[in-house]
């Protein structure tokens, strides 16, 4: 028996027909079939150009970049979205991930735009760390040194001309203490100074690169007298002049040493300009044959004081010595200079330092009158005449009050031997030849 199929191509079957009838019947139902294929060929063109045109519209893209591959089409979106940045293009001075990273010169700048705030954190206290944008707005500065060995955290923003921000982030860590050397020196800025002070560098580390630490360190005075810088032992380094600073001069120093090797793992972190002023000259001489002090004054005597210098046991050093300190009243204690406990006076009025080893110039108000200008009866140090407490119009309170830092005594006629250019800033002991001896200035 034949199967009969039924589709929508292939109706159910009608009743038997003649042979006219199945004719005609073939005729007129030969053309439908045909008339509905074409309309669901239509419609399926129809359908297929409508999904075309939802693809096309769905990005806003053209009809080549809808047909291209991905990255063609996110390359044409980053191109477009790079035409609208901003121009304004920030650079921080510390890259983000540096572990080195100077504690001078952070700081950020800008082109094409203007900053319009910037925000240093130091990460572990959270402490925002003060700073200022430049009057033209293309810079920013902390307004302080960094840490060492300190983690921060910088973010900076900034807009173009036509308003369209841009931000820099960066996280870096400063130079730690222990891969960078610093050196504390003296004078420090604006002072002024006697025609003895020299500048002395004591560096917290041992310098290895002598050489190259001394060319980066750059002292000018405005008299044009030479200054040669000289290295006793490998810590510390002193600069002075042939003969005494003039009077009246400026002196500059230029720190350059911020990322300067000062050896094997350590890097300097130093980057500053100093300068002091010389001030009148003067120059004190102490003859322990008179037990007398005459003091000049731009090469002129003003004043004869009697002293009472070292005793026979115990001379005063001989040379020419720079106060390096002044106490209105200190504290000296013999057992802190190698003399036991011979003497402990805890209120010694108007004391100047002249050595690191305890040499002074100060008042003696435990004395009879009568040793000054006649013998010496110290430990080393030069006495002048004083009330106990520092009042009153006395030699040590006159020559206190007349005196700088940086001034120079000299003591000659002592039985002792001259004082060590290292001992104190007393430099001038050395003569021209051996303080430039290796030096390449």
């Amino acid at each position: 028996m034949e199967q009969l199929v039924t589709s929508l191509d292939n109706p159910s079957p009608a009743p038997s027909r003649t042979a006219h009838q199945q004719l005609q019947t073939e005729s007129r139902d030969s053309a439908a079939p045909r008339r509905a294929r074409r309309t669901r060929r239509a419609l399926a063109l129809t359908a297929l150009l409508a999904a075309g045109t939802l693809s096309l519209t769905a990005c806003g893209g053209d009809a080549e970049a809808g047909q291209g591959d991905g990255k063609n089409g996110q390359a044409g979106a980053d191109a477009a979205a790079a035409k609208d940045a901003s121009d304004a293009k920030i650079q921080v001075s510390s890259k983000d991930g540096a572990t080195n990273a100077s504690i001078n010169d952070t700081g950020v700048k800008v082109t094409g735009g203007k900053l319009t705030d910037v925000k240093l954190t130091a990460v572990d206290t959270g402490k925002d760390v003060a700073g200022a944008i430049s009057p033209d707005g293309t810079s920013w500065k902390p307004g302080a040194q960094l840490d060492r060995g300190a983690k921060y955290k910088i973010v900076a923003n900034a807009k173009d001309a036509k308003g369209r921000p841009a931000t820099e982030n960066a996280t870096f860590t400063t130079v730690s203490s222990s891969h960078s050397f610093i050196g504390s020196f003296t004078p420090d800025n604006g002072k002024t100074v006697g025609v003895g002070m020299p500048v002395s560098f004591n560096f917290d580390k041992p310098i290895v690169n002598q050489k190259d630490v001394r060319s980066h360190i750059t002292v000018t005075s405005s008299s044009g007298q030479k200054v040669v810088g000289h290295w006793f032992g490998n810590q510390r380094l002193d600069f002075r002049p042939e003969d005494y600073w003039k009077a009246g001069s400026k002196v500059t120093m230029k720190i350059d040493l911020d990322g300067v090797k000062g050896g094997p793992g350590i890097t300097g972190v130093q980057s500053k300009t100093v300068s002091f002023t010389i001030g009148r000259s003067q120059v004190s001489t102490v003859d322990m044959d008179t037990q007398t002090m005459t003091v000049k004054q731009d090469g002129k005597v003003i004043k004869s004081i009697p002293i009472s210098g070292g005793s026979p046991d115990h001379p005063t050093y001989n040379g020419q010595m720079v106060i390096s300190e002044k106490f209105e009243q200190t504290r000296m204690d013999g057992s802190t200079v190698g003399f036991g406990g011979e003497y402990d006076i805890k209120d010694v009025p108007h004391a100047m330092r002249l050595s690191s080893s305890g040499t002074f110039i100060h008042g003696n108000y435990w004395g009879s009158s009568s040793i000054f200008g006649r013998t010496g009866t110290s430990h080393g140090c030069v006495g002048l005449e004083d009330n106990k407490g520092g009042g009153g119009d006395t030699p040590a309170k006159w020559f206190y009050d007349n005196s700088l830092i940086g001034d120079v005594v000299i003591v000659k006629n002592s039985k002792d031997k001259t004082v060590q250019p290292d001992n104190g800033l007393n430099g001038w002991n050395m003569s021209w030849s051996a303080w430039t001896a290796g030096s390449d200035s």
